[in-house]
């Protein structure tokens, strides 16, 4: 289809909700799609880091993907609107197709026939996970949108955040997970670890147990952004900490704007007030900060071994 591209870029651009739920669900189920992918194929790393994509100028990357002696990397190009798949090897192949309002079981189609097309064979468990009634990618009919300017305000907005943390993840010496994108959740999220082993996770609705065991396998202080969803009606910047210490809801985090989320166990910063800010690196560096002195601070963290000095 068409797409028009504006032609003074908005760095931050709003993104309500309610602008584009039906074409958010119909992406969130195609990237689980294409998740479901590397995780089959790819090797196991702690808490679940082969299984994630990465944002790049264009859009989302699934990173080189192992099939044998081969490997192959599946592109969400949000620019062009386009799902690319190259290949290495002999024979090195490039195939794709365009995004348009497929449903599930159409998107689920054409992908699995592209990739046979670039001989990749690969089987996977075709449901999808951390959503409320899942429904099976081949029988999907139900989620069918697709707005690409709501997709590229996405796409904008995850540039500029993964920017920012990556900045806020240079800051931290101790272990700390990449800056990466979750395709069951559908957020983006950097993760510093205290060093210390956790309590085993309890259960997470419409997740398997094993998953949040292996996720949470040792004390966490994570931040990230996500679009929203259920209650959480707007997009916004989360922090929380794993498990969580005494007196970490209670303390004083950065804006005003912020607020902890008792049904989530989160911190929550909305978007709308770091877009509208003067200085939204400043915002959002602040924020994460803060939430992760709260962990930090009440979890009692031995910051002097993980922290960059100044």
């Amino acid at each position: 289809m068409p797409v028009s591209h504006p032609t003074q870029f908005d760095y931050w651009p709003s993104l309500p909700l309610k602008d584009w739920q039906d074409t958010y669900a119909t992406l969130h189920m195609w990237t689980q799609v294409v998740g479901k992918v590397r995780l089959k194929l790819a090797p196991h790393i702690n808490h679940w880091w082969q299984v994630t994509f990465y944002v790049t100028p264009r859009g989302l990357t699934t990173s080189a993907i192992p099939s044998g002696q081969r490997t192959f990397e599946v592109q969400f190009d949000f620019h062009d609107h386009r799902l690319v798949v190259h290949t290495s090897g002999e024979g090195e192949k490039t195939g794709s197709f365009p995004f348009a309002p497929y449903s599930v079981a159409e998107f689920y189609g054409r992908f699995m026939d592209l990739l046979h097309s670039l001989d990749i064979d690969v089987h996977i468990w075709p449901v999808p996970v951390e959503v409320e009634n899942p429904i099976p990618f081949k029988k999907d009919v139900t989620h069918a949108s697709y707005d690409p300017e709501q997709v590229e305000r996405l796409w904008r907005i995850l540039v500029q955040s993964d920017r920012v943390m990556k900045l806020f993840r240079s800051r931290f010496i101790g272990k700390c997970s990449p800056v990466h994108f979750f395709w069951g959740a559908f957020d983006m999220a950097v993760t510093r670890f205290s060093g210390r082993r956790a309590p085993e996770h309890s259960p997470v609705p419409n997740l398997a147990h094993f998953v949040a065991i292996e996720a949470y396998s040792h004390e966490v202080s994570s931040c990230g952004f996500w679009p929203g969803g259920g209650p959480v009606t707007e997009p916004v910047y989360y922090a929380y900490a794993y498990p969580e210490p005494d007196g970490f809801r209670d303390f004083k985090v950065h804006h005003d704007a912020a607020y902890y989320h008792k049904d989530f166990g989160e911190f929550f910063l909305p978007y709308e007030a770091v877009r509208t800010a003067a200085d939204p690196d400043s915002e959002i560096l602040a924020f994460f900060q803060s939430t992760y002195e709260a962990a930090a601070v009440t979890g009692g963290w031995n910051r002097g071994e993980l922290e960059r000095p100044a």
